[in-house]
């Protein structure tokens, strides 16, 4: 099937019923329900009724599917975790996540419902929202801490609110938990998603971001606008030059396969391993985008 993109995220609130109905016209690799921060407590039971009911009716394509879930420690969340489940989502993402207790409690609760609703056992995936200090200094024992675990994401709002700042546009005060969180997802092989970007019309200030997060590493970013989509997508997409370039290198083995030659060179240039899997990365990333 090839890799999956998730350049991509998109908030949907879990209490608005045309954005939840529609969401699937847009051009993001994932769609996330939120049944957390943005429903009022006392619409917190419809809006899971209505995730629910749109995810066994509609048809959202070949979407990631995606789901914030209120605290699992809660009567909320278990809720949340056993209607999600039955509805067969893709992905739990659990939200302030400062320990591996955290991830356990909400993995426990996953394979309950997956056992009552007769689902196979580690089909439901997870993803862990690390917003704050704790959460930032734990990350890689949080990445580890479950097979079900895709991904780890950092929630910035949350995150600079605990550091007694604010969010600048620099982005400084978030360089430390960026690295942070994104060596602990590359130690434990799975994703690292970035924040949300919140101001909608500063598409300048959006590019410069995104750019800083490719350059670290990240697989893409939370988004709370369909506008986003284009600008992250163009930017996460490996350019001509870049693709021409590791189908290059990938003819250069070839080449040197052909001959039984264990030195691989390109325009007298050596080719090590570490350019090797870059290369590959660059076509994995091409096809998947279907670029290539």
């Amino acid at each position: 099937m090839g890799e999956r993109l998730r350049r991509t995220m998109m908030f949907v609130p879990g209490n608005n019923p045309g954005m939840v109905k529609d969401a699937y016209i847009y051009k993001c690799d994932s769609i996330m329900f939120d049944l957390e921060d943005s429903v009022l407590l006392s619409e917190k039971d419809a809006a899971r009724y209505l995730v629910y009911n749109s995810l066994r009716a509609i048809d959202y394509g070949n979407k990631e599917l995606v789901v914030r879930i209120n605290n699992p420690r809660s009567e909320c969340g278990i809720m949340d975790i056993k209607a999600m489940v039955a509805s067969k989502i893709d992905v739990i993402r659990l939200p302030k996540t400062e320990n591996v207790e955290d991830v356990l409690i909400c993995e426990s609760e996953i394979a309950k419902a997956e056992e009552q609703f007769n689902i196979e056992k580690g089909s439901i995936k997870m993803m862990a929202a690390i917003e704050s200090a704790e959460g930032v200094l734990n990350a890689r024992e949080i990445a580890k801490a479950s097979k079900r675990l895709i991904a780890i994401a950092f929630g910035a709002e949350d995150y600079v609110t605990d550091l007694k700042t604010t969010r600048y546009e620099d982005g400084v005060e978030l360089m430390f938990a960026r690295s942070m969180i994104l060596h602990a997802a590359r130690a434990a092989k799975i994703d690292a998603l970035d924040t949300v970007y919140s101001d909608l019309n500063n598409e300048e200030g959006l590019r410069k971001e995104v750019l800083l997060i490719k350059k670290l590493g990240f697989d893409g970013k939370s988004i709370i606008n369909p506008r986003q989509i284009d600008p992250i997508v163009e930017i996460f997409t490996p350019t001509k030059k870049e693709i021409e370039k590791a189908l290059e290198i990938m003819d250069a083995i070839e080449d040197a396969e052909s001959k039984k030659s264990g030195v691989i060179s390109l325009r007298g240039k050596m080719i090590d391993m570490p350019i090797v899997l870059r290369a590959q990365r660059t076509i994995q990333l091409a096809k998947a985008a279907r670029v290539l």
